[in-house]
């Protein structure tokens, strides 16, 4: 069983396994969940519940919120943290309901991802849905119908590349001038790429067809791309420690959670009422979900004591966390680590000589 198909089981699983689970945002209709839920993103459902009662008294329709002066609107949410780029999406999304919705919030997957701030788990939507239409181009108009106007753009170029009304490299001319402008929006380095995509289009000018440049390309891609001269890199490879509440919005390539235990997940300072460990539930549900391809949950199999010698073994054992009870185990790969020897012809282990290290780094520092 592949990883996402294991996904699709555990998410069938859980309705089963928490039949009442329900979310902590306090909302009345569709428009102030869309509100509340953007005003979630790295902060806490507690803080949005203590802020969208004012907006919800002083806000009741979608023109309402478009219409907000800007300064005024950012200084009513500011204590859920990026106030600013919050107000921008709210706004810019209410107006789109005001004017293409009649006010009322899209009950379609393809018209909610049409509002402004359309991101990459969008984008990827539409190209799975590209890569299983029979009509690649044709799927990327009906995204684009209901998306604006750079997927409109993106969509007719589709359309003279298909009909191949310029000739080879021209076509990728025609590409360039459409990324140029999204490069000067969303990179700060955006003078540099726009020169790779110019090394790229005279690169393109040396091969007979796209079929063939496209091809070399694939099978012999470029180890990295250009740039201005910088300090050295020390270190190519990199690890992003985040709390689960700073992860909210974001997403990896592989996510380890630490300390997957009762005590952690949930704290033991946040167990005191259920709708403390409901929160807690629903922080390990925001950890495991921003893994795309890999999770690995991990726990502990002792945690040592505080305040003991330094050579001290004095250990507790942990229990793994209640909100993977045993049922849903059958959705998981378990493992242990370091992995036991075999019985059989396995030799005692002889006892290691005793190192003072502490003494030979001090050897090490005199003058």
């Amino acid at each position: 069983m592949t990883a996402r198909e294991r996904v699709k089981e555990l998410i069938k699983a859980f309705p089963k396994v928490y039949p009442n689970a329900h979310t902590e945002l306090n909302f009345k209709n569709p428009l102030q969940l869309l509100v509340a839920t953007i005003l979630s993103a790295q902060c806490t459902d507690k803080r949005v519940n203590m802020v969208t009662p004012v907006l919800f008294k002083k806000y009741r329709t979608a023109k309402d919120y478009a219409d907000a002066p800007q300064a005024e609107f950012e200084r009513a949410i500011k204590s859920t943290g990026f106030f600013r780029s919050k107000t921008k999406s709210i706004r810019g999304a209410m107006r789109v309901i005001a004017e293409k919705h009649g006010g009322k919030v899209p009950d379609t997957m393809e018209e909610l991802n049409a509002l402004p701030g359309v991101g990459r788990k969008t984008a990827a939507r539409v190209l799975e849905q590209m890569a299983t239409a029979e009509d690649a181009v044709a799927a990327l108009d009906q995204s684009a119908a209901a998306t604006g106007a750079e997927w409109e753009a993106l969509a007719r170029l589709m359309h003279r590349l298909r009909q191949r009304d310029a000739p080879w490299p021209a076509d990728l001319a025609l590409v360039r001038h459409w990324y140029e402008p999204l490069l000067l929006q969303r990179y700060d380095d955006a003078a540099v790429r726009s020169a790779d995509l110019r090394a790229l289009e005279n690169i393109a000018a040396t091969y007979a067809s796209r079929e063939r440049f496209l091809t070399e390309l694939t099978l012999d891609p470029p180890g990295a791309t250009s740039d201005e001269a910088g300090d050295p890199l020390r270190d190519e490879e990199y690890l992003t420690l985040s709390t689960i509440h700073s992860a909210k919005g974001q997403e990896w390539t592989t996510v380890y959670l630490l300390n997957a235990v009762d005590g952690c997940i949930p704290s033991d300072l946040a167990t005191g009422t259920p709708a403390e460990i409901e929160e807690e539930r629903r922080l390990l549900y925001v950890a495991m979900t921003r893994a795309k391809d890999h999770l690995q949950l991990l726990v502990p199999q002792r945690f040592y004591i505080h305040q003991q010698a330094a050579d001290g073994d004095r250990h507790v054992y942990a229990h793994r966390t209640r909100f993977i009870p045993r049922p849903l185990e059958q959705h998981f790969e378990l493992r242990t680590w370091p992995t036991a020897p075999h019985a059989a012809g396995c030799e005692a282990e002889q006892p290691s000589t005793t190192r003072d290290i502490a003494a030979k780094m001090r050897r090490m520092w005199r003058p």
